[in-house]
């Protein structure tokens, strides 16, 4: 057996769920499921938080928490319990209700993304054979995505109802950043819906369970079995849009310390509800990197080469391979945090808007083609002629966009040229010295560079 085979090998057992085996479970299975799930998730939150600060001080050189309890670890439970205890103020001039109900728009709608996330086959739980997961749907990936949706209004409603110009202002750049990313988060999915077949979590689990090949000249090419070998350009945008969606370094915009205090949370006291919104952050951070798991790394299986043995697919085990990853993709998160600095707003939009779009949609339209190509009924001398001529088409609107791109930084240029003409001719106005402007460019300098030039010289003498 070569390493393709084991790659594509099937977890041992007819144990993947499938859309049959939901709606079946007695009601005390269901309100058991759902209970863990909002357990685990409260206490990820502590656990998270803990790990963040403890991580991110090992980088730095410090120690972390250390004096609540052993090794830090009941520090987060301190903070938990004096967020709840504090006296909860509330500014006179903000809309009551909304004030009150946008934490609870924003975290709700977390803990829902998280019911259609797989953990595990299906198991014996108290006699009842069922899936390690509360439900699915047939268009369960949908499901999540309109949570995240819904999830920003929270962000949106808390800048409004505060009544404040840097919370409206972090508001607004949250309903901005969530169109933008959102569309390239989605357009990731679709080379996983095309190769899986299907929208269901549970399917997209159990398509990179079976494994594919890939026809080419009669020859069967095995092909890996998780997506985001297979799929590693729609993987990486999703890692970086998962970013943008959770609104974590270097994209988090909408909280901006340095220009907005604190972003749409600014007018929330550090009390309950400032808890309910950082309860809330954790979570989607939680259901984006489950939903990572879920379609590109495989789901509950366990990776190579603990899948060569036999029962490693089987029973309970998968929650240690899933809860496994889930904790590498938050140190990755905290990794980000502690390395990157935060962008400015026009290159978080630039981002998504005129490099993780494009792109998406150049790769889905690859990806269409070869599944086109699978297809025995496909005339594959014409897929591969129409992908040629819209792979010209598009290199040509490339070209022509950036050809006026480049025309207009020539224009802008000249234009800057001008004005510093302008200056040198005129160094003084009405007698006093004039300090040099910090114009954009400096003789076609760049924006450091102009700042580095352009340093003022004081003249003498005059009163």
């Amino acid at each position: 057996m070569n390493s393709w085979s084991l790659l594509a090998a099937a977890p041992a057992g007819p144990a993947l769920p499938s859309l049959d085996d939901f709606g079946k479970d007695p009601i005390g299975i269901i309100i058991l499921k759902a209970a863990v799930i909002f357990i685990v998730l409260m206490l990820g939150v502590l656990f998270g938080v803990w790990f963040e600060r403890k991580l991110i001080s090992r980088m730095q050189n410090r120690y972390g928490p250390n004096r609540a309890g052993k090794f830090g670890l009941l520090q987060s439970v301190a903070d938990g319990l004096k967020m709840g205890l504090k006296e909860d103020l509330m500014p006179r001039t903000v809309d009551k209700v909304i004030y009150f109900i946008a934490p609870v728009v924003l975290s709700v709608p977390a803990f829902m993304a998280f019911s259609v996330i797989p953990m595990g086959p299906k198991v014996d739980m108290f006699g009842v054979e069922t899936p390690l997961q509360l439900t699915d749907l047939p268009v369960a990936v949908l499901l999540v995505l309109a949570m995240a949706s819904i999830g920003v209004y929270g962000i949106v409603l808390a800048g409004w109802g505060s009544r404040s110009p840097y919370a409206m202002l972090g508001g607004l750049r949250a309903s901005a950043q969530v169109v933008s990313y959102e569309i390239a988060m989605g357009l990731s999915f679709v080379g996983v819906f095309l190769f899986a077949g299907t929208l269901s979590t549970s399917g997209i689990v159990a398509a990179q369970a079976k494994g594919s090949t890939f026809s080419l000249g009669g020859l069967d090419i095995p092909m890996p079995s998780w997506y985001m070998i297979l799929l590693l350009p729609s993987f990486l945008i999703y890692i970086v849009t998962m970013l943008g969606e959770t609104n974590r370094v270097p994209f988090d915009l909408p909280e901006g310390e340095g220009e907005l205090v604190g972003g749409f949370q600014t007018e929330y006291s550090n009390s309950l509800k400032f808890a309910v919104i950082m309860l809330a952050e954790y979570v989607n951070v939680f259901v984006v990197s489950a939903v990572s798991i879920t379609l590109f790394m495989g789901g509950w299986q366990a990776p190579w080469p603990i899948s060569l043995w036999d029962g490693a697919n089987t029973g309970y085990w998968p929650l240690l391979w899933f809860f496994g990853k889930m904790v590498l993709l938050f140190a990755f998160f905290i990794w980000c945090r502690a390395s990157l600095p935060r962008v400015r707003y026009d290159q978080l939009m630039a981002l998504g808007w005129k490099i993780l779009i494009p792109v998406n949609l150049a790769w889905i339209l690859l990806v269409a083609t070869m599944r086109a190509l699978r297809l025995d009924t496909a005339d594959r001398t014409m897929v591969m002629i129409l992908g040629a001529v819209v792979l010209v088409a598009c290199l040509a609107i490339w070209l022509r966009f950036d050809t006026v791109l480049q025309r207009r930084r020539e224009a802008k240029a000249e234009q800057v040229e001008a004005e510093f003409k302008t200056l040198e001719a005129e160094p003084a106005a009405g007698g006093f010295p004039v300090p040099p402007l910090d114009l954009p460019h400096y003789r076609g300098a760049t924006a450091v560079e102009a700042r580095a030039n352009t340093t003022a010289e004081v003249p003498s003498g005059s009163n």
